[in-house]
């Protein structure tokens, strides 16, 4: 398949990767591993990869997050693709019981119809998001 100048190889019917991994850096790599080890659990994610102050989680299919200790951290914004509503609302109480900030409980959202999505703040400040999109719900409205 050829998306704009790029030849995309086996890539699964239906299924384009947009992004294969991103990098968050973090001021106190010992406390946010921790946080990311517990936070992201309810989603799947495991603690696979370490180098240094390097951590890499994995989601069964690829190590596609990963933080590093860095001096300057400026917070921005990630979302993870829960699986259900039950794992957006685990990945909230896994995050709070790590020590993350509420930032948004378990709930619909505005953005679309079926736009279901809970938001912490993590130990450094990053928005941190996991949303379920509720198909059925789109379908009712």
């Amino acid at each position: 398949m050829v998306v704009g100048d790029y030849l995309l190889l086996s890539q699964p019917a239906g299924d384009l990767v947009m992004i294969a991994h991103t990098t968050l850096p973090v001021s106190d790599y010992k406390k946010s591993k921790t946080f990311y080890m517990q936070a992201l659990t309810p989603l799947g994610y495991t603690n696979n990869m370490e180098e240094g102050e390097a951590a890499g989680f994995n989601d069964g299919k690829n190590t596609d997050l990963w933080i590093v200790r860095e001096d300057t951290v400026v917070p921005t914004h990630v979302a993870f693709e829960a699986k259900s509503r039950q794992e957006v609302e685990a990945f909230y109480k896994a995050a709070l019981d790590a020590g993350a900030t509420d930032n948004g409980g378990p709930g619909y959202r505005d953005y679309w119809p079926g736009y279901y999505a809970a938001f912490v703040y993590d130990p450094d400040g990053h928005n941190i998001e996991a949303v379920w999109y509720d198909y059925e719900k789109v379908d009712s409205a």
